[in-house]
């Protein structure tokens, strides 16, 4: 993890913001290994040191899951000299320096974006062969029919680019849900384009059996559940069934 703020690793764990850390630190209720924390800019390893605040021994999470209800015009990033990211949008108390997005959506699509420190999760949620379907919402410039779920069923071919199965479903004329397990470049909005429509507006809904939480306005984000987290876990693993 290496060094960090006492106060920011500390507000990380979700007790209190980093104002409430300071208090605590004034107060002289915060130790690491058992020494006094005299300044909340003292530094140290999360991993590597037993903190204490108010004499309850914190454990520190190692892996952070954030759920995160990504607007239009952000871009799936950690970092961009030029325009605002996802982990820019954060609260100063949920930032580290370990974060990125598990994945991406376009800079103009919306919903749900999972930003993590956990690599090996991240690497296998996006496998196709983990079976992790992502359920998007999607409105198009014309009526969809029947024939579009059968393309989708079948794998669309785009170019020289084959996208597997999909399966899709009609809740309006030109609206549809739609669930892949792959996360290509510009996928959804390929694979429309190759049955002769285009996307006009696309949100992601959900990651395996996590759903986005619709309480959290567009920028706003959340710790997922311990239930959430083991429910992904499961999934990436093969626990439970797929869909």
């Amino acid at each position: 993890m290496g060094m960090e703020r006492i106060d920011k690793i500390l507000s990380s764990q979700g007790m209190t913001g980093r104002s409430g850390i300071k208090a605590l630190i004034k107060a002289g209720k915060v130790f690491a290994d058992g020494k006094l924390v005299k300044r909340p800019e003292e530094k140290f390893d999360p991993a590597a040191t037993q903190f204490t605040v108010d004499g309850q021994k914190i454990g520190i999470q190692q892996y952070v899951y954030i759920m995160m209800n990504k607007p239009q015009g952000v871009l799936s990033a950690s970092k961009d000299k030029h325009a605002r990211t996802v982990i820019d949008l954060l609260p100063e108390e949920m930032k580290r320096r370990d974060l990125f997005p598990a994945g991406r959506l376009d800079k103009d699509t919306e919903g749900f974006i999972l930003l993590t420190n956990d690599g090996v999760l991240a690497h296998k949620m996006l496998a196709p062969k983990s079976h992790v379907y992502k359920l998007y919402e999607v409105h198009c410039d014309r009526n969809l029919t029947s024939g579009d779920i059968q393309a989708f069923a079948e794998g669309i071919r785009c170019g020289e680019q084959n996208f597997l199965p999909a399966e899709m479903k009609i809740i309006g004329e030109n609206k549809a849900l739609v669930e892949i397990c792959e996360g290509k470049f510009h996928q959804i909005k390929r694979m429309f384009h190759a049955v002769g429509t285009e996307v006009i507006y696309l949100k992601r809904l959900r990651i395996g059996g996590v759903w986005l939480d619709e309480t959290l306005d567009a920028g706003q984000a959340r710790n997922l559940t311990n239930t959430e987290v083991i429910e992904l876990l499961n999934r990436i693993h093969g626990i439970q069934q797929a869909k």
